[in-house]
C-alpha cells in the first residue's frame, strides 16, 4: 500500500521470456497486486510466471472490498444500471483466463488471447477496477521502465487525487542521445497530434507507457474500447479528457539496451495512430463540446475547418488554371480564396485557444 492506498500494476507482456522475471524482481515493497497479462506469448513467458508464482515467490496482503450500497435501495438504480452494463460488456474484453486468483497472491497472471499491448493493458485495468484497486500503474514485461521511478508516478494518484499520472522522457537530458532518431522523430509527431486531439495541450512524449491511474478514472472510460495497438496511450488520453479527468507529467528516465526487443514498427504505427488520432479529435469535440456542453468552441472547429474544406475547391482550381495550365482566374477566386483562409484560420485559432484555456482546470 501507499499513502493507505492499495496499488496495482499491471504488466502486458507478449513474448518476454528473457525480461519478466526481472520485472518481478524489482518490483516496489509498496505494490499490493502484480498482475501479468500474457498477450497470447508463444515463448514460455507464461511459465517464467507460473514458476515464480508456484514456488511461493510473493505473498501480499488480502484486499478488503470496499461496502457497497444496498441493491434494494431505490436511489442506487443508476448503480445497479452500471453493474448490468459491465456484465454485458465482458464479452468486448480479449477472451483471457486467471491462473491463480488467491485473496493472497501477489502475482496475479493473466493469459489472453493475442490483442495487442492495448488489449492486454484493458484487461490488466478491468481486473483491477472489478477489484476496487485504488491505484493502478503500468509497467511493460520487458523492463523499460525503471522501478526505482514508479512511487513518482503512483504518488500524485494515491496522495494527491490526481486522476493519471504518465512519465515523460523526453525532458530528460539523455533523451535526445539515448531514444533512438527515428523514435524519437514519432514520438514528437504522435504527441503534437495528441496535443490536439485529446485537448491535453501541455503534455508531450504521449507514447510512453510508464503510468498510473486512480479507480475513479477507471471507472469512467470504457475500457474495453481501449484501442489494442501501440496507439492506447493517445486513446487513453482522450477517453480521460472527454471524462474531464485531471492529469499530471512527471519526468522519467528513457531507458534502452537493457535487453529488449521492440516489436513496434514505427513506419507502420505513426500513420495508424495519426488516423486514430484525427478520428478522435472530432469526436471528442463533437461529444464534449456540442452534445454535453454546447461550447463555442465546437462551432468554431466545425465551421472553421468546413470553410477549410470548401476552400480546397477554389485553391484547386487556382493551382490548376495557373499553375499547371499557365492562365489565369478571375479577382473574384482569388477574393474567395483569401477571405476563406482568413476566416478559417482565426476560427480554428480562436477554437484552439478556447480549448486550451477551458482545459487548464484538469491539469494539477
Amino acid at each position: 500500500m501507499y499513502g493507505k492506498k492499495t496499488v496495482a500494476v499491471v504488466v502486458p507482456a507478449y513474448n518476454e521470456e528473457t525480461q519478466i522475471r526481472l520485472v518481478l524482481e524489482m518490483m516496489p515493497d509498496f505494490v499490493d497486486r502484480i498482475v501479468v497479462v500474457n498477450d497470447g506469448s508463444v515463448d514460455s513467458t507464461a511459465s517464467v510466471v507460473r514458476d515464480y508464482i508456484d514456488k511461493g515467490c510473493e505473498n501480499g496482503i488480502e484486499l478488503e472490498r470496499k461496502k457497497r450500497e444496498d441493491d434494494d435501495n431505490p436511489y442506487n438504480y443508476a448503480l445497479r444500471v452500471v453493474k448490468e452494463m459491465r456484465e454485458q460488456e465482458e464479452s468486448l474484453y480479449p477472451k483471457s483466463a486467471l491462473y491463480n486468483d488467491n485473496a493472497k497472491d501477489r502475482i496475479v497472471l493473466i493469459n489472453q488471447e493475442n490483442s495487442g499491448v492495448g488489449g492486454a493493458i484493458s484487461t490488466g485495468y478491468k481486473w483491477c477496477r472489478d477489484r476496487e484497486i485504488d491505484c493502478t500503474a503500468v509497467m511493460a514485461g520487458d523492463a523499460q521502465m525503471d522501478p526505482s521511478e514508479l512511487e513518482s508516478i503512483v504518488a500524485p494518484v494515491a496522495l494527491e487525487g490526481v486522476d493519471y499520472v504518465k512519465g515523460n522522457r523526453l525532458v530528460h537530458p539523455s533523451s535526445s542521445f539515448i531514444i533512438p532518431r527515428i523514435r524519437f522523430f514519432g514520438n514528437s509527431i504522435l504527441s503534437l497530434l495528441t496535443k490536439i486531439a485529446s485537448g491535453y495541450w501541455n503534455i508531450s512524449d504521449t507514447q510512453t507507457g510508464y503510468t498510473a491511474i486512480s479507480l475513479s478514472a477507471l471507472e469512467r472510460i470504457s475500457l474495453y474500447a481501449i484501442y489494442r495497438s501501440y496507439g492506447c496511450p493517445n486513446d487513453i488520453l482522450v477517453k480521460l479528457n472527454m471524462a474531464n479527468c485531471t492529469i499530471r507529467e512527471v519526468p522519467i528516465k528513457p531507458v534502452y539496451r537493457i535487453g529488449e526487443q521492440s516489436k513496434m514498427k514505427i513506419l507502420k504505427v505513426v500513420p495508424r495512430v495519426s488516423w486514430l488520432l484525427f478520428k478522435s479529435f472530432f469526436k471528442r469535440i463533437f461529444w464534449k463540446y456540442l452534445v454535453r456542453d454546447f461550447h463555442p468552441l465546437s462551432l468554431f472547429y466545425f465551421f472553421g475547418i468546413g470553410l477549410g474544406v470548401v476552400n480546397l475547391g477554389f485553391f484547386a482550381k487556382i493551382f490548376n488554371d495557373v499553375f499547371l495550365k499557365g492562365g489565369s482566374v478571375t479577382h473574384g477566386i482569388y477574393t474567395a480564396f483569401m477571405l476563406f483562409s482568413l476566416f478559417s484560420f482565426q476560427l480554428i485559432g480562436f477554437a484552439m485557444w478556447m480549448d486550451i484555456q477551458d482545459n487548464q482546470r484538469l491539469y494539477k
